[in-house]
């Protein structure tokens, strides 16, 4: 009975997001004007739908750390003899933690987001979407079979397409999405020419079931070792695209033109990490495939340090987490290509929550500073203009720098027992992954705190000469938001030898027209008593968030700060799995209390070799950008070119990590060029050959029925004269030739 309850709690849990998004999108849908009234009541709808679903979620949690069982819940959809597809749910600890995770971080976004997309005009679209998204990803983690799979992972892909491109009518971010749409459309059919291939081979979609047929069949050398190691790189195709890894990891920075809750819900904690989940539940059969296992642990290697080597000089503050996340999803699949699913698991963990912390700092801080600098994507999220927001938004910039420590792996944050974790066990496989893993982990303590440091310490420099000058010297900028209404930015707009100040939308953003009233033309008399009177006066500085926006970064900071220490691994560290609680149980007997701070000194001792490099990253940050404002300039990076060979070594990363490594410049070259080439050369082939011998049967077709419509012209006297002088001509030719007589 407690089983039967169990898989029809389970029911609930992507049923609830799924209703939920189904009735906002056709209220919207077919009564816009009422759903733009009520849009509010929406969002409480679908806030409460995810409540719903993450409350079973940690009830059958705690129910699974009691009974330690796997239940299935199916029912024939294709019943047939030779061919019978069941579908249902999946109840196991890998499950019921992938939905704790999707629900908890879904749930902080639909709460952020009430604030953030408050003055959208698809703010009840928003919402549909995002309650789809979430009832697509809990169906992934739940499905029992590789049809399932697929069907939820295509439905995590659109819901992915129409979230990147909400602003569809801004270029940039429809560029976006076709991009990602195009890269996962590359990822997906090699998933799909798997998904046959393992049904060729073991007759069975049910996870189970082919993973313990493919085993058998490989281990008896029934099934080819080259065919089946093709099959299992068939399947990481899927998440390669999915997971953003190298090669095609391109679609993920261009992807964060979406709004940032969608970056911190998809692109941080949830989407992305479908392809890590799908490697792990089939990890017991690429298991069996060392080529395959090989091949994996050194994709995610050489994703992880070309992710942090691309975010070292990012401008772009949401792209410099997007290039990080890339490179902590390499760490993963390093890990299950050596074998430590386990540690993956963990660490997926661990930096989802992390990241999806900062992602909504990072959110928290472009909303604010759209108020003072505008709304255009190239100042609002521009590093170099920020600074001292600890000092103006103390509870962001306090979370923020709890996920900054937890990514750079200090510990006890969440981070550090993971990342610990994947290094030990690289070394212990390779010394070039090992080597590849803790350098890594030295750039990634590097450039997470170069993007706080330039965020959260120091002044505020967009209000200093230096930092105001190239932005309002350039051309307004429309930007058109989400259903093709156009505003002028925050920019002014010359009228004559003045500027005009912008009439801005909101009354509270009024004091900003103030602010950006300056002349352009330094031979303006007034021009450096206007920028002295302005830089003296009280000018308009980022403000802390709302409390909706402000209550998910405390939440969200709780796992970051304490998430690791329950799920450090046993089988490394030798004591117990849920060491936290174990603590927290035994903290009134000073003997076990003593004990596992042994413990815990043990394992900070052993990690001392990684969180040295992780030391020297920050060190080093530190020392660059710590007196910001006595080294750089507006332009950033500038005056490193002045500095000889080391800052022209700088100099040169930077500009490699702009350049996004290249890849991009690389694939437009050799991929791009040569499909518009061969497009190019079907279209000729088409035109002049097929379209030509078409066209040519139908001229000569017309130019005989021309010819023969002219000599039928339907007079008998023309006949009559015709069939006489055929009659003489046959005639003519029997006289002149006759026929011989027959022998």
């Amino acid at each position: 009975m407690a089983a039967e309850l169990s898989n029809k709690s389970a029911c609930i849990i992507p049923s609830c997001p799924l209703v939920a998004s189904f009735l906002t999108g056709s209220f919207s849908f077919f009564f816009p004007k009422a759903a733009r009234s009520v849009r509010r009541w929406c969002a409480a709808f679908n806030i409460f739908s995810l409540v719903i679903a993450t409350s079973v979620s940690f009830v059958l949690f705690w129910r699974q750390t009691t009974t330690h069982s796997i239940q299935q819940y199916l029912w024939a959809r294709i019943p047939k003899s030779d061919f019978c597809l069941k579908i249902g749910l999946l109840i196991d600890p890998l499950t019921l933690v992938m939905s704790i995770l999707v629900t908890t971080v879904g749930l902080s976004v639909m709460v952020y987001s009430d604030s953030y997309m408050c003055h959208d005009q698809g703010y009840a679209r928003f919402y549909a979407y995002l309650s789809l998204f979430a009832a697509s990803m809990l169906g992934l983690v739940f499905s029992p079979n590789m049809i399932q799979i697929y069907v939820f992972w295509e439905l995590v892909g659109m819901c992915s397409y129409l979230l990147i491109g909400f602003w569809f009518t801004r270029s940039s971010a429809a560029n976006a999405c076709q991009k990602a749409f195009v890269t996962n459309r590359i990822g997906d059919f090699g998933l799909l020419l798997g998904l046959l291939g393992i049904y060729w081979i073991t007759g069975s979609f049910d996870i189970y079931e082919l993973c313990d047929r493919f085993i058998e069949l490989t281990s008896s050398g029934v099934v080819n070792p080259i065919f089946a190691n093709t099959i299992a790189l068939l399947l990481f195709l899927g998440p390669i695209a999915k997971s953003a890894q190298f090669p095609l990891h391109v679609w993920l920075p261009d992807a964060m033109e979406g709004p940032t809750p969608i970056s911190a819900l998809i692109h941080a904690a949830t989407m992305v990490a479908a392809g890590i989940f799908f490697l792990a539940r089939i990890f017991e059969l690429i298991s069996t495939l060392p080529p395959a296992m090989s091949t994996i642990s050194w994709v995610g290697g050489v994703t992880t340090l070309s992710g942090a080597a691309s975010a070292l000089a990012q401008k772009d503050l949401k792209r410099g987490l997007a290039y990080s996340t890339m490179s902590q999803l390499g760490y993963m699949v390093l890990a299950l290509g050596i074998g430590a699913s386990q540690s993956a698991l963990f660490h997926l963990i661990t930096h989802a929550y992390s990241k999806a912390s900062s992602f909504l700092g990072s959110g928290s801080v472009i909303h604010s500073m759209e108020k003072v600098v505008g709304y255009s994507p190239g100042r609002s999220q521009n590093i170099f203009l920020m600074g001292g927001l600890r000092k103006c938004m103390p509870i962001t910039g306090t979370t923020s720098l709890s996920g900054t420590l937890s990514l750079c792996g200090i510990p006890p944050l969440a981070c550090f027992w993971s990342k610990d974790q994947i290094i030990t066990e690289s070394w212990l496989n390779s010394p070039y992954l090992g080597l590849i893993a803790s350098g890594t982990a030295g750039l990634t303590a590097s450039y997470t705190s170069r993007i706080y440091l330039l965020t959260s310490e120091g002044d505020f420099r967009a209000n200093q000469i230096n930092y105001i000058e190239p932005y309002i010297s350039s051309p307004p900028e429309y930007v058109i938001h989400s259903w093709g209404r156009a505003r002028l930015d925050l920019l002014t707009r010359r009228t004559g030898n003045n500027l005009a100040s912008v009439d801005i939308e909101q009354e509270k953003f009024a004091e900003v027209a103030n602010f950006v009233t300056l002349p352009i033309s330094k031979r303006d008399r007034s021009y450096e008593g206007t920028i002295q009177y302005y830089s003296e006066q009280n000018l308009p500085h980022p403000q802390e968030s709302n409390f909706c926006m402000v209550l998910p970064l405390i939440i969200l900071a709780i796992p970051t700060l304490f998430g690791g220490l329950i799920g450090i691994d046993s089988t490394r560290r030798g004591y117990g799995l849920n060491f936290l609680l174990d603590w927290l149980i035994s903290i009134l007997s000073f003997p076990e209390v003593s004990k596992d701070f042994s413990k815990l000194a043990e394992v900070l001792i052993s990690s001392i070799p990684s969180l040295s490099l992780s030391s020297i990253g920050l060190s080093i940050s530190f020392k660059v950008y710590g007196q910001f404002d006595k080294i750089f300039d507006a332009e950033g990076d500038e005056k490193l070119r002045e500095k000889g060979i080391v800052n022209t070594f700088l100099v040169s990363v930077r500009d490699w990590s702009m350049s996004k490594g290249y890849i991009d410049y690389f694939y437009k070259i050799y991929f791009v060029q040569s499909v518009i080439l061969i497009s190019k050369l079907i279209l000729h082939f088409d035109q002049w050959i097929i379209d030509g011998l078409i066209n040519g049967t139908g001229a000569s077709n017309l130019f005989g029925g021309e010819s023969i419509r002219h000599a039928k012209s339907g007079r008998i006297s023309q006949y009559i004269f015709g069939l006489i002088i055929g009659t003489i001509f046959l005639l003519q030719l029997v006289v002149d030739f006759p026929i011989p007589p027959l022998p």
